[in-house]
């Protein structure tokens, strides 16, 4: 047997290992970040692709136009006669119009309340049942009444009307068509999709007639009468879902490769394929699927699974309806061609440009990264709770003549004298900081019932009251919990440790639903990682990172946000509360129950730094101390 050196045995218990950490989780966030910011280049994205071959996107020849174009500007001309009619008066005569082309029709009523407003309102549909087919498939040609700007979608419902028309004369079609025209954006697409799967609330009118499953949906918005130079297409969904990739390419390859009309995304009209330029979209895609609320008609299909898009014409160009209407046919000539449902391409994909994208499996890293790096200062923290006050060999204790207990350890036919401290196993306390950790993050309701059920007039108030409250918030219940409970700094790294703990798990599980929302909520906790208790003497530095971090705060950040976007608070907020209760949003859920207790925790253990010193917390080497002198006597 040799003798070997104390610190290779001993070295899983030496405190320099728990220096390495903080450097670990910062190098995780650089990397996690940097890995975001090479995504645009050319060797980690690829070009977009069909996967389904069935598609067979722009091989067909498109008839819409010549005398269809009269008829189109008839209807434009009928649509605009009813601007000023009543929402019933519409829907009789768009149902009128259904009916004189052989279509059967029905209506549907709803009414939805948020933030005490009430919102009501009538679709119309129809269906043209196919000529080869069973009914057990339908695909969805759908306008609202106003766009999601609230301008009038003159052009949007006459075009429907038009290819209503024109799709009747046609028997090729194995598919059924649903022609829907919404009363608006936002709520009456979901009424309708929420009804056509019998998940509708009582406000809402069941569906007297519906078809098959749905297969796809494409909305026409076109709100203009003059020409038209590029078709927008609009693909996020609600709660940062996102439609089958290939129907986006099929989109773009007829609008781009078969009909020579421009396409964009992310109102990026003016794009270079430049590095700035693919940053821009990518990120201004992020932040939309971080948001989560829909961006178009569209976006109510995506939670059931179809799979749906928004074309909208953009610009002043040379494109006219008749354009619009033939990439209408041919993207519905490809879905009547599908055998199954959208299956083969992404659900998971970051768009930089219309011809460019990163899937799933190449840009997850980078939120898991900056996820992982709380997972790894929490384990570190709860490693550091259970460790004693090691004395150094050869250094204080012997400087002071004092005699540093030692034991012989005796494993695997080796022999090390190691420090008898360094063998010691620290009973955790674990009661006060997990009720604390999990008392806050049950406090993060309170924001979200407030939030979602203020009136209109009230919510703007409300939040610069609780804004206000929340400065100060980290400090009283540093006050409350120094002064009922006086935790021990072993407590306090615990409450730290389970916090980020908590924190980088749900933000892995997000990762996987809505990576945008993940990463964004990841970085902007990034500052959690690296503050915590300090000492009395280091008060003007805890001073100093407790401002940091008020202004890092969710209320803070959404205020700052509405004022880059030159958006009242009070219209993101009323936003989010319809979002709530019509659309099934939940980004408020992962802000106020996940973000906030997160951040409160980190102020919390601050102010516990800033706190009165009369009244501070005792150090885990002091208890420690006075246990071995208990053990003793």
């Amino acid at each position: 047997m040799s003798l070997l050196s104390p610190a290779v045995l001993s070295l899983r218990r030496d405190p320099r290992i728990l220096k390495i950490p903080p450097y670990l989780s910062a190098l995780c966030i650089v990397v996690g970040v940097v890995w975001l910011l090479l995504l645009p280049l050319d060797e980690y994205s690829r070009q977009t692709y069909i996967s389904e071959n069935a598609l067979l996107p722009g091989q067909v020849h498109t008839y819409f136009g010549g005398s269809e174009q009269n008829i189109f500007r008839a209807y434009r001309h009928e649509v605009e006669a009813l601007a000023e009619n009543s929402t019933t008066e519409i829907v009789e005569k768009l149902g009128d119009i259904f009916r004189l082309d052989g279509l059967k029709v029905a209506t549907q009523k709803y009414e939805y309340s948020s933030s005490e407003n009430h919102l009501a309102g009538e679709n119309v549909y129809s269906i043209l049942h196919a000529p080869r087919g069973d009914a057990t498939e339908a695909i969805v040609l759908a306008a609202a009444w106003r766009n999601m700007d609230g301008d009038l979608n003159l052009g949007g419902i006459a075009l429907v009307l038009t290819l209503a028309r024109y799709f009747k004369r046609w028997s090729l079609w194995s598919k059924d068509i649903i022609f829907l025209i919404t009363s608006d954006s936002r709520a009456g697409p979901q009424a309708w999709v929420d009804a056509y799967h019998d998940a509708h609330s009582s406000s809402v009118a069941p569906l007297p007639l519906k078809s098959g499953a749905l297969q796809g949906v494409v909305v026409v918005d076109l709100p203009f009468e003059h020409r038209f130079e590029s078709i927008h297409v609009v693909y996020d969904g609600i709660n940062g879902q996102l439609p089958n990739l290939d129907l986006f390419n099929t989109a773009v390859s007829i609008a781009s490769g078969q009909l020579n009309i421009g396409s964009c995304l992310q109102q990026m009209f003016k794009h270079d394929d430049t590095y700035r330029d693919r940053l821009q979209t990518m990120l201004r895609g992020m932040f939309n699927q971080g948001l989560g609320h829909a961006s178009g008609p569209h976006s109510s299909f995506i939670p059931y699974h179809v799979d749906a898009i928004t074309l909208q014409a953009t610009g002043d160009g040379w494109q006219d309806e008749m354009a619009l209407g033939r990439t209408v046919e041919s993207i519905f000539r490809s879905l009547n061609n599908l055998l199954e449902h959208f299956h083969q391409s992404f659900f998971f994909y970051l768009l930089m440009q219309t011809n460019r994208f990163v899937s799933i499996g190449t840009y997850l890293p980078s939120a898991m990264l900056v996820a992982v790096n709380f997972t790894i200062m929490a384990i570190a923290l709860w490693m550091q709770s259970g460790r004693p006050s090691t004395p150094k060999i050869g250094s204080t204790d012997a400087a002071k003549g004092e005699k540093l207990e030692t034991e012989i350890v005796k494993k695997d036919g080796m022999v090390s004298v190691v420090p008898t401290a360094s063998l010691t196993i620290v009973e955790r306390e674990l009661f006060l900081p997990l009720t604390f950790v999990i008392g806050i993050h049950f406090l993060g309701f309170l924001p979200l019932y407030i939030f979602n059920h203020s009136s209109e007039s009230k919510i703007t108030p409300t939040f610069f009251i609780f804004t206000y409250i929340n400065f100060i918030l980290p400090y009283v219940f540093a006050i409350f919990l120094n002064h009922y409970f006086k935790p021990t700094q072993q407590q306090l790294l615990l409450i730290k440790s389970f916090s980020l703990l908590l924190l980088g798990m749900f933000l892995s599980a997000l990762a996987t639903l809505n990576f945008s929302l993940s990463f964004l909520v990841g970085l902007f906790s990034v500052p959690l990682t690296f503050t915590g208790p300090l000492s009395p003497e280091k008060r003007t530095l805890a001073i100093a990172a407790g401002i940091v971090l008020n202004f890092m705060a969710p209320p803070a950040v959404l205020f700052a946000s509405s004022w880059y976007w030159q958006t009242p608070v009070g219209e993101v907020l009323i936003e989010a509360a319809f979002g709530w209760h019509v659309w099934g949003m939940w980004t408020q859920v992962v802000v106020w129950c996940v973000w906030w207790p997160a951040w409160l925790i980190g102020g919390v253990l601050l102010a516990s730094s800033v706190g009165d010193p009369s009244s501070k917390v005792e150090t885990s080497e002091t208890e420690l101390e006075e246990d071995e002198s208990k053990k003793k006597n």
